[in-house]
């Protein structure tokens, strides 16, 4: 694993995926992030608990203390708020360092229970040109996240990405999904600007995903509404835990049910055709109506408004051909209800 350099590593990032699901459904990325405490076991137990949820991915963050903050660089707001503490980001940040070789276990952990493995570095890296160019040289799937970005800042960081993979794997840049997201935990409703996610998606033509830091699930449902093709959420074990993050997760039962929740959602939103379903095509009959007799009517009797009526079922002429009616005459006896034909 490579060292980041910038800022916070607990918030999110730029990211390479080792492991993708199908690209026909939702991504859910459960992101177990610093929530492990710096306990082996923790990030195990995170691990089954993601893959018991129904999440794809559970993602992790992979740093160097040293190499990510000075000695000195104050902590933000959300994590003096949650940790109790305005001590240097240091000290937090070096008891949440994972080895490369505990990176390894993670990743086979995540293999016995059937999920990929995900390990970032922070969203403050878009604008680090020269950690997107190695990143590019990996040619692997990449998401990158956009918090405190304008387009303009994911236009630049694009260009970086595709033409250091088109030059450095002599490919096209065709798997990079943009993450829209709002770098504050927890981030209130009102700054969620959901619609983002289409503008995103117009702008650059690339698959758009969001990374959740709402309070609850309504945000990260509502997003799949709007286009998103990844959703990535904090998981915790236990949000009373101490830690920068655990107050801005979900736990595992709350997590299970916004991935229910947006596998409902996926099935709802369809193909987009404006058409009958097969189930709803049997309905028809019963629902439509037709053009009936309103009164007795004999053989040889001009048809008129008074005695034509409309009325289930659909099974005979449509009422959209009441006016090529009016005026014709009957070509036998109709008793009231009897389907005109």
């Amino acid at each position: 694993m490579k060292a980041a350099s910038g800022e916070n590593p607990t918030r999110n990032s730029t990211m390479i995926v080792t492991n993708k699901p199908e690209a026909d459904r939702v991504t859910i990325i459960a992101e177990a992030g610093v929530n492990h405490n710096g306990d082996m076991q923790m990030a195990f137990d995170l691990i089954e608990a993601a893959a018991q949820a129904g999440a794809d991915i559970v993602k992790f963050q992979t740093f160097k203390a040293k190499s990510l903050v000075s000695a000195n660089a104050p902590r933000a707001e959300y994590q003096q708020r949650q940790t109790g503490s305005d001590a240097p980001q240091l000290e937090m940040l070096a008891a949440l360092e994972l080895s490369e070789e505990q990176h390894l276990e993670l990743q086979k952990k995540c293999a016995a229970a059937g999920i990929g493995f995900l390990s970032t570095i922070p969203s403050g890296e878009i604008t680090n040109l020269p950690l997107l160019r190695e990143m590019a040289r990996t040619n692997l799937p990449i998401y990158l996240s956009t918090g405190m970005a304008d387009l303009g800042e994911i236009e630049d960081a694009l260009e970086i990405l595709e033409s250091e993979i088109l030059e450095s794997v002599g490919a096209n840049a065709k798997d990079i999904t943009i993450l829209h997201c709002h770098t504050e935990y927890p981030t209130q409703m009102s700054d969620a600007n959901l619609r983002a996610i289409p503008t995103i998606a117009a702008a650059f033509g690339r698959p758009v995903g969001y990374s959740d830091h709402t309070d609850g699930i309504a945000a990260a449902i509502a997003s799949v509404a709007l286009g998103a093709r990844v959703i990535e959420k904090h998981l915790t074990l236990d949000r009373s835990l101490p830690g920068p993050d655990h107050k801005a997760s979900l736990e595992p039962s709350n997590f299970a049910e916004m991935v229910r929740a947006i596998r409902d959602v996926e099935l709802a939103l369809g193909h987009g055709r404006k058409i009958p379903s097969r189930i709803e095509s049997k309905n028809k009959i019963a629902a439509r109506k037709s053009i009936v007799a309103a009164r007795s009517i004999r053989s040889g009797e001009v048809f008129t408004t008074e005695n034509l009526g409309v009325k289930r079922p659909g099974s005979g002429i449509s009422p959209m051909a009441w006016d090529q009616w009016i005026g014709r005459k009957a070509t036998r006896d109709f008793a009231p209800d009897d389907l005109i034909e």
